[in-house]
C-alpha cells in the first residue's frame, strides 16, 4: 500500500481526490490542510514529511484568490512557490514522488490557439508568477515530478458554477465576460488524471483541463441551463469588468502529454458540468 499525503485537503481539488481515493485499498490518505502543515516552514515540512515518510505528496496548497495576491505578493511567493520548493526537496530526500498543482496563468494569454505544455510561459500576474516560480523550483529540486496545470475549476467549495447560482437568486440579468476563453474543468475529471499519472512514472509537466472551451459568458449560460434558471446573461468586455489582477484571454490548454504519453483524454466540459450540476446542485 502507498501513502500519500495531500497538502491543501479542504479544497475543491483536495476532497476530489479524497473522493477518488476513499475505496481503493492500494493507497493510504494522510490529509493536511494549513492547520496541519505550514509548507512555507521548511523545518516544519521537513519533520512532518520524514515522519509519514509518504511516497506521493500532492500539493494542492495555494494562494488562488487572484486579485488579492496583487496585494499580499509577499504571502502568495511563500505559499506558490515556497511551499512547493519545500516539499518538493522534502519529498527527494525520501525518495517520494511529488505532484505540484498549477496553472493557465503561467501563460500570457497572447496565443491563437491551445496553449500545449512546451509553450513559453509568461505570467501577467503575481498568481501566475508565484505558481510558475513554484513549478520551476519542483523541476529543479525533484525529477520524480508531476506538474499539472489546470484552468477554471469547480468542485466541492467556492467557485464560478456556485457564484453564479447565488447572484441568480437576486437578479435576473447577469453581466460576464465574454472575450476571455477557456475550459470549465470538473476538480473530479482532474483528480482522475491525478492518480492515472502517479501510477506511471512519465514524469513531467501535463495540461490537465476538460475538453472543448467556451467564454465566461457561454460558461454561465450552460449554468443556468442545465439548472432550469430563467437568467439573461449580459455579455460584457474585459475592459467593462475591471478587476486588480490581469486575467489571460486565452486559457484554453492542450492535454497533449496527457493524450501521447499516457493515452488518455479528459471528459467535455459540457458533459462534465452536467454531471457536476446534477450531483451537487440539483
Amino acid at each position: 500500500m502507498k501513502k500519500v499525503l495531500i497538502t491543501g485537503s479542504n479544497g475543491q481539488l483536495g476532497k476530489a481526490l479524497n473522493q477518488q481515493l476513499k475505496d481503493n485499498k492500494n493507497f493510504q490518505v494522510i490529509n493536511t490542510d494549513v492547520d496541519e502543515l505550514d509548507i512555507t516552514k521548511f523545518s516544519e515540512v521537513n519533520e512532518f514529511v520524514k515522519k509519514i515518510n509518504p511516497n506521493i505528496i500532492i500539493n494542492c496548497a495555494a494562494h488562488t484568490a487572484v486579485d488579492i495576491c496583487e496585494k499580499q505578493k509577499d504571502k502568495a511567493y511563500r505559499i506558490n512557490a515556497v511551499g512547493p520548493k519545500n516539499l518538493s526537496v522534502t519529498a527527494k530526500e525520501i525518495g517520494a514522488v511529488i505532484v505540484q498543482v498549477s496553472t493557465d496563468y503561467v501563460f500570457d494569454g497572447k496565443k491563437i490557439g491551445k496553449y500545449t505544455e512546451s509553450d513559453r510561459a509568461n505570467p501577467q500576474s503575481v498568481y501566475g508568477q508565484t505558481k510558475w516560480e513554484g513549478e520551476e523550483f519542483v523541476r529543479k529540486t525533484n525529477e520524480k515530478h508531476f506538474i499539472v496545470r489546470t484552468a477554471w475549476l469547480y468542485g466541492d467549495g467556492k467557485n464560478f458554477v456556485r457564484t453564479m447560482l447565488q447572484l441568480a437568486e437576486n437578479s435576473a440579468e447577469i453581466r460576464v465576460v465574454e472575450d476571455q476563453v477557456g475550459t470549465p474543468t470538473s476538480a473530479k475529471e482532474v483528480a482522475k488524471v491525478i492518480m492515472k499519472l502517479v501510477e506511471t512514472e512519465n514524469y513531467g509537466t501535463y495540461h490537465a483541463t476538460c475538453e472543448g472551451q467556451c467564454s465566461w459568458a457561454d460558461f454561465s449560460e450552460e449554468i443556468f441551463r442545465l439548472s432550469r434558471k430563467d437568467i439573461h446573461v449580459k455579455r460584457i468586455t474585459s475592459e467593462e469588468y475591471k478587476t486588480a489582477a490581469k486575467r489571460p484571454q486565452n486559457s484554453v490548454l492542450d492535454n497533449k502529454n496527457l493524450r501521447e504519453k499516457i493515452g488518455y483524454s479528459m471528459q467535455g466540459w459540457e458533459d462534465a458540468l452536467e454531471e457536476f450540476i446534477a450531483e451537487k446542485i440539483n
